[in-house]
C-alpha cells in the first residue's frame, strides 16, 4: 500500500484518545468516488462510508456519514437534525469549513465539532471505514466509538 507515517487530525484524535481503529492507507492520484475507493480497498461498499456537510438557511453546518453507494435523503437530514431544511455545501467550501479536502474529509478531526448524524446501517456493524482525512488514508474503526468520539446520533438518512 501507501505510506504508513501518514499522520492525520483523525488519526492523531484516535491515538489520543486511546481508540482500536485500523488505518488503511492507498494510492491516491486524486478526488475518486467512494464506491471506487472501496473496490480500490477489496471492500465491501456497504462497509464504506463517506462523510457529506450541509448547512441550513443560517449557515450552520451540519455532518452526514452515509455508505459510499447511498444518496442523502434531505429532508430526512433536517429532521434528524432538528432543523427545517438543509442543503449541500459548495464544493470550494469544503476545506473552508472542515480542514479537509473533497474526498479526504473525515468526521474525526474536523476544524470544529458539528452535529453529527450517521446512517442507521451502520450501528448494525463491527466495523465501518471512512475518510482518515487525506486522500489515500481510511479508517476502519467500531460506528459506536465513532458516535461516541463525534457526539452522534445514529438515523435513517439515505435516499428511498
Amino acid at each position: 500500500m501507501a505510506k504508513k507515517h501518514i499522520k492525520t487530525n483523525a488519526i492523531r484524535l484516535l491515538e489520543t484518545e486511546n481508540i482500536d481503529f485500523e488505518a488503511i492507507f492507498y494510492e491516491s492520484s486524486g478526488f475518486a468516488d467512494g464506491v471506487t475507493v472501496a473496490k480500490k480497498l477489496g471492500q465491501d461498499p456497504e462497509d464504506v462510508y463517506k462523510t457529506l456537510v450541509t448547512e441550513n438557511k443560517e449557515h450552520e453546518n451540519f455532518v452526514f456519514v452515509i455508505g459510499v453507494g447511498h444518496e442523502l435523503d434531505l429532508k430526512k437530514c433536517a429532521a434528524a437534525a432538528g432543523q427545517k431544511s438543509l442543503e449541500m455545501i459548495h464544493v470550494k467550501d469544503i476545506t473552508k469549513v472542515t480542514g479537509y479536502v473533497r474526498g479526504g474529509c473525515s468526521p474525526l478531526g474536523m476544524k470544529k465539532q458539528f452535529k453529527t448524524v450517521i446512517d442507521i446501517s451502520a450501528a448494525e456493524k463491527e466495523r465501518i471505514i471512512f475518510s482518515g482525512g487525506k486522500l489515500g488514508v481510511q479508517i476502519k474503526m467500531n460506528p459506536e466509538e465513532l458516535a461516541r468520539l463525534t457526539g452522534a446520533e445514529f438515523a435513517d438518512i439515505k435516499r428511498g
